[in-house]
């Protein structure tokens, strides 16, 4: 089991996060299933990547990654806490949200994309937002940021992943 200390909140959002990519809800993660987890993240690994990933984290050999496999495996590089505290969030929120209305638009995701230097197709823009928007409102609320900012979580996996 985990010899590291976690707290029940950071317990619960890592269940969440791994019940969010478990797509078939059988308790693991196939290959699959991680590289979906890294695409959302905006990464994109090789599949020989997704395999050498998967093999370092899969203790028990079965070819998948369970919750306490995926735990042991990041728990070493938490530092505090998993997400960031809700003010530093909304802090975040607000920069995308230029117009102050509480909702982030496609014309304001665009324009936040493209000053960070990271200018979006229209197809990865319709993506983004289609992700996002949980209620189909066709605008991210501060909820639905909080949700995808969740998921976000996830580069806790405590491999770097930037050359992929």
């Amino acid at each position: 089991m985990v010899a590291l200390r976690v707290d029940q909140h950071q317990l619960k959002q890592l269940e969440d996060i791994f019940a969010t990519f478990d797509m078939d809800s059988d308790g693991s993660l196939t290959a699959l299933e991680l590289a979906a987890l890294l695409r959302s993240l905006g990464m994109k690994p090789s599949g020989d990547q997704i395999h050498v990933l998967l093999a370092n984290m899969d203790s028990n050999g079965n070819g998948t990654v369970e919750f306490d496999e995926l735990v042991d495996a990041i728990l070493p590089t938490l530092k505090g806490e998993i997400l960031v505290d809700q003010e530093e969030l909304m802090d975040v929120f607000r920069l995308f949200d230029r117009d102050g209305n509480g909702f982030i638009t496609a014309a304001e995701l665009a324009g936040c994309m493209a000053k960070m230097g990271y200018p979006l197709t229209y197809k990865e823009l319709t993506e983004m937002i289609g992700e996002a928007d949980s209620d189909g409102d066709g605008v991210i609320s501060f909820s639905e940021f909080s949700s995808v900012m969740a998921k976000s979580a996830v580069d806790f996996l405590g491999v770097s992943l930037s050359t992929y």
